[in-house]
């Protein structure tokens, strides 16, 4: 069952990056206080992540920060290191950036989906999210591919 409107966030562990090695942490922890803006994509240097989606949160992260956002996450189907590098190789260094490379997390929103016929395995659907202590305010889940709902364009508008 995905997760909706109303509820509150998963709490499983993932990694990020940290002096070169990825480093245990719970999403609650990162998640779970003030207002945040998550969003998920189906996979590192993958063409729509990298073109679109990541660089839409980069460009304009001080617009949602300006508009009461603490911070902005986003989360894939990776590794730490994978997540890292792609952050740095996109100037990504306000969002925080989480490896969710077991699928803990995905599978816990109930928001996973089988990319085997393009090479990638079980991965997460692209979505955006709004969350306020932990609950989620606001749930934005593609329909399919593109970015169009997740993109940080609409929550602007949203936040």
């Amino acid at each position: 069952m995905s997760i909706k409107v109303g509820d509150r966030i998963p709490d499983v562990q993932v990694h990020v990056l940290e002096n070169g090695m990825p480093k245990p942490v719970s999403t609650a922890g990162v998640l779970g206080s003030g207002r945040v803006v998550l969003f998920a994509v189906p996979g590192a240097f993958t063409p729509g992540c990298s073109k679109v989606h990541l660089p839409g949160y980069v460009q304009h992260g001080a617009e949602l920060k300006a508009k009461g956002v603490d911070k902005i996450v986003c989360i894939s189907v990776n590794d730490a290191w994978t997540m890292d590098a792609w952050a740095e190789s996109q100037g990504a260094s306000d969002i925080v950036m989480l490896g969710d490379g077991s699928g803990t997390f995905t599978e816990a929103m109930g928001l996973t989906f089988d990319g085997s016929g393009f090479g990638l395995g079980i991965r997460s659907q692209r979505y955006s999210a709004l969350l306020e202590n932990g609950i989620v305010k606001e749930l934005n889940v593609e329909a399919g591919a593109g970015v169009d709902v997740s993109a940080c364009e609409v929550m602007l508008k949203k936040v």
